[in-house]
């Protein structure tokens, strides 16, 4: 898609949509068993990409950005024919005979804008939604995995239908004119500065939005009777904040919360798995991505620079400007007025916090925005309880870390400031589907007391109805009186 013809682009994808071509069952399983084939044929040019934008070593780039989105892709197409079939509803008494339905239906043309951080996954997995929902898309990758986004606009212009299905490159220069324009639906991932941006500009079209935005995850970690289910606890702790994209993961443990006697058993068990999954050379090990760019290592850069949060670092700290390579680093109780626990920190930097009292964890929380996601590693049943009661989140998981996102039978999106909106599975097609009410009535049985003039007798009619008090109706209408 050509970013001088984008007006005429958008009236062929407008045209095409209203042709009815992207509504049939056929075209929606041909255009997801494309992606399939991108994600098969490709694989080794989307190693390459990633590497080459993020530093991703190749197992990572399976795990995260190919395996899981191709089974999404046959979850979708194995139920699709149940998804797009409508759902009969029942209907009272009181509108004999009649029959009504839940229709789906595509919103029409839709544009996806994705992140970098996972630049094939978080632009595929709302394209499957999108696509089996029966729509024409436009995407949007983002311009700081370059690699990653041409091979995407190559790759999708081969292999599906250019003519309903458009990939448009660019920055935010881009993005902004791609705004102007009227969707019928504009999915969004990214940070909450631009959220709001895109929000803004939808509003002048009153086009529906949704937002995965981020947010600071909290980890929970509470004492744990055995050392084996302490290291186990540690050891998910890392993979969930070092082990996807160095950190740089909207759903990636930002920060830890523990009491302050479980501190040093927690630090000590951290820094035993780090070594176990980087060995004494993190730089070295070719199994931890790079920073995105300069930029972004310049923030975090600063994040560490700050007066006293240095002074926190009990572990890691290296920094290589030149590779875009910071070392798994480790901070204990660095100040809370501090950028780095005020920020979302998008990075390998993890501030661990202390408390008097695990249970002083719920009222941390809840005094700050909403989590994308929580993560509480504790075996206490009832405290258990309380995170659920209590605390608000996109996701909450005991005792783990980042598996609820590869679920597809659950819903992923945040809440409050974490974004709104949720997709995975069928929770993707509802997103970009339109559920239309259609009923059916026959002329056989009408209530004549639903039409003015009005007089008591209708009134009372009129309430008993409302009740499904059909007797009643049948009595009043009969001239008996009731306490209708």
């Amino acid at each position: 898609m050509s970013n001088d013809h984008l007006e005429e682009d958008l009236k062929e994808l407008r045209q095409v949509f209203n042709s009815g071509k992207t509504k049939e069952s056929s075209w929606r399983i041909s255009q997801l068993k494309g992606l399939l084939h991108i994600l098969e044929d490709k694989e080794t040019d989307i190693f390459m990409a990633l590497k080459q934008d993020l530093g991703k070593h190749h197992v990572e780039a399976y795990r995260d950005e190919i395996g899981t989105v191709v089974k999404s892709v046959n979850n979708v197409i194995g139920n699709l024919k149940k998804w797009m079939s409508p759902k009969k509803t029942r209907l009272p008494i009181a509108a004999f005979p009649s029959a009504a339905s839940l229709v789906p239906e595509p919103l029409g043309v839709v544009l996806i804008i994705s992140s970098w951080n996972f630049p094939i996954g978080l632009s595929l997995e709302p394209l499957i939604g999108a696509l089996a929902a029966g729509n024409a898309v436009v995407l949007k990758p983002s311009e700081l995995a370059p690699t990653c986004s041409s091979l995407l606009a190559e790759t999708i212009r081969d292999y599906l239908d250019n003519s309903a299905v458009k990939v448009v490159e660019g920055g935010s220069d881009v993005g902004e004119r791609l705004l102007q324009y009227k969707f019928d639906k504009i999915f969004f991932t990214g940070s909450a500065c631009v959220g709001r941006i895109v929000m803004s500009a939808a509003a002048q079209h009153l086009t529906p939005v949704t937002l995965e935005l981020g947010g600071k995850c909290p980890a929970v970690v509470d004492s744990f009777s055995g050392s084996r289910d302490s290291n186990m606890a540690a050891k998910r702790i890392i993979w969930g904040k070092f082990g996807l994209c160095a950190g740089q993961a909207c759903i990636g443990i930002d920060y830890i919360l523990t009491e302050k006697k479980c501190l040093q058993n927690l630090v000590e068990s951290l820094k035993r798995c780090i070594k176990q999954c980087y060995g004494d050379d993190p730089k070295g090990s070719n199994s931890i991505s790079k920073i995105v760019n300069k930029k972004h290592f310049s923030r975090l850069k600063c994040l560490l620079d700050e007066p006293m949060v240095k002074n926190s670092v009990v572990y890691g700290g290296l920094l290589d400007e030149e590779s875009l390579f910071i070392e798994p680093t480790i901070l204990v109780d660095p100040p809370l007025d501090a950028a780095i626990m005020t920020e979302e920190i998008f990075g390998p930097l993890l501030p661990v916090i202390t408390l008097e009292s695990i249970e002083d964890s719920i009222n941390f929380i809840k005094t700050r925005p909403n989590p994308l996601a929580l993560y509480v590693f504790t075996e206490n049943e009832n405290l258990q309880k309380r995170f659920v009661s209590e605390t608000s989140s996109g996701s909450l998981m005991f005792n783990d870390a980042i598996l609820q996102y590869a679920v597809d039978t659950l819903p992923f999106g945040g809440v409050g400031g974490s974004g709104f909106g949720r997709y995975h599975g069928k929770y993707s097609f509802d997103e970009f589907s339109h559920e239309k009410v259609v009923v059916m009535r026959g002329f056989l049985v009408d209530f004549w007391f639903r039409y003015p003039p009005w007089t008591a007798q209708k009134l009372q009619l009129i309430k008993a109805a409302l009740r499904y008090d059909y007797i009643g109706v049948v009595l009043i209408a009969l001239g008996f009186k009731t306490n209708a």
